[in-house]
């Protein structure tokens, strides 16, 4: 009997073995001579002892499919990976006798898949008008095309059904209870029971068309506080019908959703339930209902169960950069063993090693990536190569992604511009091999001569500096941004795997580039002189010196400025020590989160508890909007909240009188009233930026043809985004 069984799993990819272009998941299980049931054995077995062993493990009872597996203290070989052996081959493995105690991985081996995003079920339904549904022939057509060509290269595909319910961007959006989100324009229609079954209906409705349209399963959203959640917390339901009042009654939907789907789509088809583990806001789910639900889906039909976790409207960050790795692992760790169908674990599981630790650790069975796969669309190829050095790594940014779906603009990546433009942005061998210059070392020009390096140029890259990363090196030092040291190390592997020469520590002139074929000017920017009377006294100091450490603050600061590097100053400012972000129990203690277990929903009853910040910190800026405004869509509340719970005073409308010994001297509006002293002992110049040209100047006068991008071309904020994409599209172009 082969004991490698083949099990389709979707929502996420496994990332240990690999073994004739199918990828493998890893769930780490001990032999225990005393445990034959379904729940996976917990203790190790002796191979030396006079016994023999059978283990029977229901990898999925919804499918029937047995995994047994003997082990004899007699066989020299059987069909299990073993840990021990740090093997990644799915065949026989011969076990020597000497091992002792024995540890066995039962791999399941799986084939690449894929995860579309939110299919909605119905126009109510549907996040917003015009968003992807799945509601006709017509839509199956459509999306047999790419199921097609899923199978095709032989990977597996599931949809997402996604009912928005109160969160839809729609005047038509209904809800259990007319209970306005915060983030919604629109007050949702209560439903009656009529309406309800409509929604069963149409759920149900949308999967068969699903499997009609070639998909090998479905993901039902039940988590992130959309319709079916909504039903489960008296939060946004507040109905005293057969949909309300106790929780069996509230957790009655999605269980009837679940049943309704799986009758309709028929026993072998995968279908995934994306379970709230953890809500995080007023009254949401205990841990016990987050077990009952999970049993109830399970016996509805749901062959595998999603991690979700928080609400969009939760006050407590879940997925941005600032978030500690694997985050929430331990939320699903805790529900293992409470079923007998898989477990995935999701959010800021960013890199194979991140996602090996979490199965190791026993946090799950499966782990899910999304935004990681825009970052780097070969992820799984280059983790089962063993080039993880060579993937490109997701920041948890938000900025090319979610801000433009939330802006209604295609989804993108800032680290990988070409993620949803593949179709456009191509990168092509080029039939004319040429010598590209490219000066700055940067994210502009990194990106630049990394693209034209794949498509067979010659590229010498040439910086000032000690090493690359121009002013990502910046921005890594700030607490929260730990993950910008990723992206400068990948950085540094792809101009080696690419054959890029780096020429650091060097200046360049306009007489040192006549001879290559093309010149690229990526030179970057310089601090914005404010020109404030006293400025130049030596309490006043550049954002650059701060960053890089070469001076250290007062314990009373103002920070001139407060755009995005204003803020990241701000925070680098009132932390000491180690990042929260690189620890996960006092992350969780700053923000507010507990185990649901102990207290509803994982919010703390004691709130967000930080750390007493390291300075007293006053960010000021001229604008009189709001400060913080020109942050990202869905990270720039973090910010604001974070520097707001290490009390730094934000002011706007503001000008900038004289600087002294004191501090900073502002008075407000165009007849400058209402002077004031802001005390500090340190003031920190954070007032924009100014491009550097003056080396494209001279190839100008020269008469020597550049090209000119990321700051060097426009300063007007920092803008990573814009660098790295202006970057790409110009190499790909050469």
């Amino acid at each position: 009997m082969n004991h490698l069984m083949k099990l389709t799993l979707l929502g996420g990819l496994a990332l240990t073995a690999c073994n004739n272009n199918e990828f493998a998941y890893v769930a780490t299980y001990v032999a225990n001579p005393e445990s034959d049931g379904e729940t996976p054995p917990s203790c190790t077995f002796d191979p030396g002892a006079d016994a023999t062993v059978t283990i029977n493990l229901d990898v999925a009872r919804s499918s029937s499919l047995d995994l047994v597996a003997g082990v004899r203290n007699n066989l020299e070989e059987v069909d299990i990976a073993v840990d021990q052996m740090s093997t990644n081959a799915a065949d026989r493995i011969k076990i020597p006798r000497a091992i002792t105690p024995l540890r066995f991985d039962f791999r399941w081996e799986c084939e690449s898949t894929g995860f579309t995003g939110g299919i909605g079920p119905n126009p109510e339904g549907s996040v917003a008008h015009g968003a992807a549904m799945m509601t006709s022939q017509k839509d199956i057509d459509n999306h047999s095309i790419v199921t097609q060509r899923v199978h095709e290269a032989g990977g597996k595909i599931a949809m997402q059904i996604l009912h928005a319910g109160r969160y839809a961007f729609s005047p038509n959006c209904v809800a259990p209870s007319a209970i306005k989100s915060p983030i919604s324009m629109f007050a949702p229609k209560e439903l009656d029971a009529e309406g309800i079954e409509k929604q069963i209906s149409d759920i149900a409705a949308c999967a068969l068309r699903a499997k009609q349209a070639g998909y090998d399963g479905v993901e039902i959203m039940g988590s992130e506080g959309y319709f079916l959640n909504q039903f489960l917390v008296t939060h946004t339901n507040k109905r005293t019908d057969e949909w309300g009042g106790s929780y069996e009654n509230r957790m009655k939907l999605p269980v009837e959703v679940v049943r309704r789907v799986r009758e309709a789509v028929g026993p072998d088809f995968i279908l995934i339930y994306r379970l709230s583990m953890i809500d995080l806001i007023p009254n949401g789910s205990t841990f016990d209902e987050v077990a009952q639900l999970a049993r109830a889906v399970e016996a509805a039909g749901a062959t595998i169960i999603n991690t979700g976790i928080g609400w969009h409207e939760a006050r407590i960050p879940t997925i941005a950069t600032s978030v500690p790795r694997a985050a929430f692992a331990w939320v699903t760790k805790k529900l293992m063993g409470q079923v007998g169908i898989p477990l995935i674990t999701s959010n800021r599981i960013n890199t194979p090693q991140v996602a090996e630790d979490v199965l190791a650790e026993g946090c799950a069975d499966m782990v899910s990536m999304a935004r990681p796969m825009l970052a780097d669309a070969d992820f799984v190829a280059k983790a089962a190569a063993g080039k993880a050095d060579q993937i490109a790594p997701c920041i948890a940014c938000n900025q090319a992604c979610l801000d433009h779906t939330f802006g209604g603009k295609i989804s993108s990546c800032l680290v990988n511009p070409r993620a949803c433009y593949e179709t456009e942005l191509k990168v092509e061998p080029s039939q004319d091999v040429k010598t590209i210059a490219v000066v700055g070392a940067g994210p502009a020009g990194l990106s630049a001569a990394i693209t034209a390096a794949e498509r067979g140029h010659k590229v010498t890259v040439f910086d000032r500096a000690s090493e690359i990363g121009g002013q990502l090196n910046l921005a890594k030092q700030v607490a929260g941004k730990e993950e910008f040291w990723g992206l400068v190390d990948w950085y540094r592997a792809m101009v080696k795997e690419r054959g890029v020469m780096v020429k650091l520590n060097t200046e360049v002139s306009a007489n040192d580039l006549g001879g290559f074929d093309e010149v690229i000017i990526a030179t970057g920017v310089v601090p914005r002189d404010p020109q404030i009377p006293g400025q130049n006294a030596g309490n006043v100091v550049s954002y650059i010196d701060i960053l890089n450490g070469k001076v250290t603050a007062g314990k009373k600061v103002a920070v001139i400025g407060a755009g995005g590097i204003g803020f990241d100053v701000s925070e680098h400012l009132v932390h000491d020590g180690d990042s929260t972000t690189t620890n996960l129990p006092e992350w969780m203690k700053e923000w507010g989160v507990t185990d649901p277990a102990d207290h509803r929903s994982g919010l703390a009853p004691e709130g967000p508890q930080p750390h007493a910040p390291a300075r007293e910190v006053t960010m000021l800026q001229r604008k009189a909007t709001k400060v913080g405004k020109g942050l990202g869509k869905t990270t720039g509340w973090i910010h604001r909240a974070s520097l707001t719970m290490k009390n730094v005073q934000m002011i706007g409308g503001v000008n900038y009188e004289k600087i002294d010994a004191d501090g900073l001297h502002i008075s407000f509006g165009e007849a400058r009233e209402k002077p004031q002293l802001i005390e500090a002992d340190t003031i920190v110049l954070c007032a924009g930026q100014l491009s550097d040209r003056s080396l494209a100047d001279a190839l100008e006068v020269k008469g020597i043809p550049c090209h000119v991008i990321g700051g060097a071309d426009v300063a007007a904020e920092l803008d990573a985004k814009r660098a790295i994409d202006q970057g790409t599209r110009l190499a790909a172009a050469l």
